[in-house]
Order: structure tokens, then C-alpha cells, then sequence
């Protein structure tokens, strides 16, 4: 069998999505499913843009590594939906669309014409996704959603950092980037269930209701004990020793994940087999109820060894293990460059990320890159509305688009 064509068989291809999403969460839903091969048509301001473009280091004029992160394989259409004109394009366009994703304040998509049932109207099978920062049918359904408040809220940041810390936020948008994952899959449900039925769904997602779901465990345990779990760090709350440690000259991680492990642990990495006949260590439900004296013990050993000895041992143990690397050193890794990771753009935007996914034993591509400004207003409108040359010129001139 010969190799297969990645670009015409990925999952989705032959899906249109219109985008009216911005900054994380939306966006991020839209860009997986452009990964997997929808064709994704982004509408922004046409003099500003998705808020992102004005966020953190700029790649150019109109793009920033923030927007880059969100917004690869979409084309960028510039429409002023505050205008009568802006909203009946975006309108006419969902028309033509298998997805709609929106991302607006409570009510604000209703107010321009392009709520749920204003665009069932002209697609009766449209899969509309709402992303929201609480419970649309809740009683906190108007406030607006931050990442960073709802990490507050759900918990998150009382489980994160080290014990006595105060709250400490993740470094990343956790929620955000959950929940733009969490509604690329309803979609893709949804999408795979109109294929039966023939009719469209209503997704709806709240950031309060995904930050509380990735407290995943911490917070079923925190219910079973009726208290706050303990932060624990870079260690782990049920497995010891698993963590972050100091060698000689650098950190490592060092995941001892069962009791055969400690035992070559103790004995081939460390050369302590007293500590591996030990009874306080035998299982590691008793170290775990031990931990404090283990490590006392356990620390400075691994303090006295450097870290290439301790890898090359821990490998030979086949005890999971690896160097802590800076963000940059990872991006430059081996392993980063073998899988592909990034794709270096010519069009002035530097490397963006490759999907994470393979299919088929390929990785798929960045057919296109995450856009400037506007840059698929006339190819998109023409091509899918039919407007010609002077009609464009028209809306362009009334600042619509």
C-alpha cells in the first residue's frame, strides 16, 4: 500500500468552521479542529484584531507569539460586527459553515444577530459551540470569565506551589487551554452525531465548570477527606520517592513507581540495600506513610552524585527519569526536532507548533500559517458569499471590513 496523503485524509476535512471566538479558549477550539483538517475562517475587528495580536512578543506588525499559539491553520476575516452590513456577512457566513464557535459575554452574541437560534435559523444543522465563563443557565451566567479568577475559584491554585506557599496560579492558562480541548471534542461528537440524525447541537462550555473538572483526583479526595489536600510540590502526593531532586550539578526527576523499582533504586543507583530491606520501605503505601525520614535519607545521596551518573543508572534500572530543562532548551532538544515539533515559517512569523497529533503514523501539517490581519477578507468573501471586486471595495470604504 502506498503512503497515504495526509493533507486529503485528515478527519475533518470537507468541515467549515466560522471562528468568532478570541484571546484562548475559543480560539483554541478552533485551531484543533483546523488541525485535523476543517477549514477555519477567523473574524476579527479589521483594525484590531483578536485581542491577542496586541499581547506579548511580536513576531510582526499584526502577529504575536501569544496569537500564533492559538490561531495556526485559520484564514482571517476583517468584519466590524458592530455594523448592520458586518453582521449580516458573519450571518450569511454561518450560513454556509458546519460550526460556529463564539466566545462572547453572556447575551452579546444574541445582540449581534448571531446567537444560537438567529443561526439555526439559516443553518438548521449547525453545530454551535458557546464558550462562557460560568453556567449559561446559571445565576452567575452575566460575569465575565478570566482564566486567572477562575483558577481562584475552582481551587486550582491552592493545590498548586509547595506547602506554606500562598495560592499560586499555573504558569500556563490551564483553563483556558482545557476547555478549548474539552469543546473541540464536543464538537467533533456533535459533529459525528449529525451524521446519524442529521441535526445540528448546542455546545456549551463554562471555564468554572472545566477548571473544577481538572481538579480531577485532588478534588474526589479532597471530598472523601472533607479537607484541602496538601501541596506537595514537585513531589506527588501518593508515590514516594517521585519528584524533583538536586544531584551535584543540576535537578532531575526521579519516579519510583512501584516497590520492585525501590528496590533496584536503593540498590543499583544509590548503593543503600539498607535501606531497600528496610520494613518502613517495603511497600509504598509505608513510605508514602514514611516519607519525611525516606527522604532524609534518600536526599543526600542523590545530592552527593552527579546527573549524568544517576541517569545513566536510573536508565539502566529502568526507572523512569530525565534532566530538568529550561523552556528553550526543550524547545531545542533532540526529541523536539526528531518529532517535528515546530515548523519554521518563511512568511515572517518564525516557528509556530505542529499539531501534537499523528494519524496513520503522520504527524499532520501546518498547512497555514496563523494569519495576519485580515489576510483572507477578499479571498473568503468573494469565494463563499460571491461579492465582486466592487462590492468589496464598497464595505471597505464603510469600514466594514
Amino acid at each position: 500500500m502506498g503512503q497515504r496523503d495526509m493533507t486529503t485524509e485528515l478527519p475533518l476535512r470537507g468541515v467549515r468552521v466560522l471562528d468568532l471566538s478570541r484571546v484562548l479558549a475559543g480560539p483554541w477550539c478552533g485551531m484543533v479542529l483546523g488541525d485535523l483538517g476543517a477549514e477555519v475562517i477567523k473574524i476579527e475587528h479589521p483594525r484590531r484584531g483578536d485581542d491577542t495580536r496586541d499581547w506579548g512578543v511580536r513576531a510582526d506588525d499584526t502577529r504575536t507569539a501569544y496569537f500564533n499559539s492559538a490561531n495556526r491553520n485559520k484564514r482571517s476575516v476583517g468584519i466590524d460586527l458592530q455594523t448592520p452590513a458586518g453582521q449580516e456577512l458573519a450571518l450569511s457566513l454561518a450560513s454556509r459553515c458546519d460550526v460556529v464557535i463564539q466566545n462572547f459575554r453572556f447575551g452579546g452574541a444574541e445582540k449581534l444577530g448571531l446567537g444560537h437560534a438567529q443561526v439555526r435559523a439559516v443553518k438548521p444543522d449547525v453545530v454551535y459551540c458557546s464558550i462562557s465563563g460560568y453556567d449559561r443557565t446559571g445565576a452567575e451566567a452575566a460575569r465575565p470569565g478570566y482564566d486567572l479568577v477562575i483558577q481562584g475559584e475552582t481551587g486550582l491554585m491552592s493545590i498548586n506551589g509547595e506547602q506554606g506557599q500562598r495560592p499560586l496560579k499555573f504558569g500556563m492558562a490551564v483553563v483556558d487551554l482545557f476547555t478549548g480541548m474539552y469543546a473541540a471534542q464536543a464538537v467533533m461528537a456533535a459533529l459525528f452525531d449529525r451524521q446519524r440524525t442529521g441535526s445540528g447541537r448546542h455546545v456549551e462550555l463554562a471555564l468554572y465548570d472545566c477548571g473544577l473538572m481538572i481538579s480531577a483526583y485532588c478534588g474526589l479526595e479532597a471530598l472523601l477527606n472533607e479537607r484541602d489536600p496538601p501541596r506537595y510540590g514537585n513531589s506527588h502526593p501518593s508515590i514516594v520517592p517521585y519528584g524533583v531532586f538536586e544531584a551535584q550539578d543540576g535537578p532531575l526527576v526521579i519516579t519510583v513507581g512501584n516497590n520492585a523499582q525501590f528496590q533496584r533504586f536503593c540498590r543499583d543507583v544509590i548503593e543503600r540495600p539498607d535501606l531497600a530491606g528496610d520494613e518502613r520501605y517495603a511497600t509504598n503505601t509505608s513510605r508514602t506513610a514514611h516519607r519525611q525520614a525516606l527522604l532524609e535519607q534518600l536526599v543526600p545521596e542523590i545530592a552527593a552524585r552527579s546527573r549524568g551518573l544517576l541517569l545513566e543508572r536510573l536508565c539502566e534500572a529502568e526507572i523512569p527519569c530525565g534532566e530538568v530543562l529550561g523552556l528553550l532548551d526543550a524547545l531545542q532538544s533532540e526529541g523536539t526536532a526528531s518529532g517535528g515539533l515546530l515548523t519554521p515559517r518563511a512568511d515572517g512569523v518564525g516557528s509556530v507548533f505542529a499539531p501534537p497529533y499523528r494519524l496513520d503514523g503522520g504527524r499532520p501539517e501546518v498547512r497555514l500559517a496563523p494569519p495576519s490581519l485580515g489576510e483572507g477578507t477578499r479571498d473568503v468573501l468573494g469565494g463563499l458569499l460571491g461579492l465582486d471586486a466592487e462590492a468589496l471595495e464598497a464595505l471597505a470604504r464603510q469600514q466594514v471590513i
